[in-house]
């Protein structure tokens, strides 16, 4: 029997280095992640998906997605913005983005009516 320090070194000879993962694989990663609502792991997919293909318009609205989920709207108008840039025409990333921004809105207008609380 071997030891396990001897058997992990074997397993990594044997299988070889791993393949780096492409961004689709990364968006189907970051898909199911949000799907199931683990935000945050769906958030480091979609990085990870824009860091390999920054120039993907899909990769960059999926993760405005997961900013705006996260309550990180600055980041997710951004990468909305963003998106549209590279894919100005895509009515999908469009309508994500105008549903942003009315949410937006509404929370900007609500922040402004609350009375400060004073401490």
């Amino acid at each position: 029997m071997l030891p396990a320090s001897a058997a992990i070194a074997l397993l990594l000879v044997t299988t070889g280095p791993l393949p780096v993962p492409s961004a689709e694989a990364e968006m189907r990663f970051g898909i199911e992640a949000a799907q199931k609502g683990l935000w945050n792991e769906a958030r480091f997919r979609f990085e990870r998906a824009v860091t390999l293909a920054p120039e993907n318009a899909k990769a960059r609205n999926d993760l405005a997605v997961a900013y705006e989920q996260m309550g990180e709207f600055e980041k997710a108008r951004q990468a909305y913005e963003k998106a549209l840039e590279l894919k100005p025409g895509d009515t999908s990333i469009q309508q994500n983005y105008d549903l942003f921004r009315e949410a937006d809105d509404k929370r900007t207008r609500k922040s402004r009516r609350q009375p400060k609380q004073k401490s």
